[in-house]
């Protein structure tokens, strides 16, 4: 059986590695409808070997469709992605809009896939945020095993996690720096090229940005409500891939070795040894277009009782975007 799938932002970053991902893993497509703003009507995207027109999605009927692959922008997605879901189809949404509503449920395959049984209520699935994915899946054979009670990460966040435009910023910024001009930072508060930039989305009232919270109450309502989480996340001059260097305190010993078996036991997760690969740690650049979340300086912490310390990388457009929207939609799939 196949299924009419539609993707809602199919000319941004993310709806062109999903169209990728469906071809690539033989998603049952019998129709494809790629949608976006009425100004990329016309325009044609890659789907294998074929090419397909870009429709208006304002003038759209969902009428007919199964599945609604979204991502184009979440106050886009507020106004669509409710008219496609009532329409019959079941919306896999990638934008933030309705990932903390309590009837929406938030989903990574490989941590809660038992969630899927939810989504008839509203017919919407939201898809978490990049960073939260990549290290909800790491966390979850180590809470399984002997209890996470408390999260410190800082993240080193990727510009391709703003878009395209950022992406060009960056290019724009480095080539410029090299000519002898003076950055202009557009898309970010401050010059993005050779530097760090400790504020992704907007700042709130305690101080925390909204990138920040997310990642608090989203590993909250995906792996356990009782995990306290404490991020930092930071923006690097970095094109694709994000990276998180994670601190663990757990409710039970576990010594890193016995982590290290746990992950290498886990789909989803490739570890990267010291003590048994020639690579001794893996960076961003070496995981782009890989699917796996990549876990290496495994190591205990000493400083706490039952520490855990470890840098987790992954492809942030794939793994932390794409590739879970289309798991997802494997899962959804599967259950009915």
């Amino acid at each position: 059986m196949g299924y009419k799938v539609a993707i809602a932002g199919a000319t941004g970053n993310v709806g062109r590695e999903v169209l990728n991902i469906l071809h690539e893993r033989n998603f049952p497509v019998d129709e494809l409808i790629p949608l976006a703003s009425s100004r990329s009507v016309g325009r044609e995207v890659s789907f294998g070997d074929s090419d397909v027109k870009v429709q208006d999605m304002a003038k759209f009927d969902f009428k007919g469709v199964d599945i609604v692959l979204s991502s184009p922008g979440g106050a886009v997605s507020a106004q669509y992605s409710p008219i496609a879901a009532a329409a019959g189809a079941v919306v896999i949404d990638n934008t933030s809009h309705f990932r903390m509503e309590p009837d929406v449920p938030l989903i990574v395959p490989e941590v809660n896939p038992e969630a899927i049984k939810d989504h008839t209520k509203r017919n919407i699935i939201a898809n978490p945020n990049c960073s939260t994915i990549q290290m909800v899946v790491a966390l979850k054979p180590i809470h399984d095993a002997a209890g996470i009670k408390r999260v410190v990460v800082s993240t080193y966040q990727s510009v391709s996690g703003s878009g395209k435009s950022a992406m060009d910023e960056l290019f724009n910024q480095t080539k410029g720096i090299y000519m002898n001009e003076t950055p202009t930072p557009s898309v970010y508060p401050k010059q993005i090229a050779f530097n760090a930039i400790p504020q992704i989305d907007k700042f709130m009232d305690d101080g925390m940005t909204k990138e920040e919270w997310k990642m608090v109450v989203e590993t909250k309502k995906i792996l356990d409500p009782a995990i306290k989480v404490c991020a930092s996340c930071v923006r690097v001059p970095v094109f694709i891939g994000h990276s998180e260097m994670v601190n663990l305190e757990l409710e039970n010993e576990l010594s890193a070795a016995q982590a290290k078996e746990l992950w290498r036991e886990f789909d989803g997760v490739t570890v990267v040894d010291l003590e048994h690969e020639d690579l001794e740690y893996v960076t961003p650049l070496e995981v782009q277009g890989e699917d796996d979340v990549y876990v290496s300086r495994i190591r205990e912490d000493i400083s706490v009782e039952n520490g855990l310390n470890f840098w987790c990388v992954s492809d942030n457009l794939r793994k932390g975007a794409a590739l879970n929207t289309v798991q997802i939609a494997e899962l959804l799939i599967k259950s009915k």
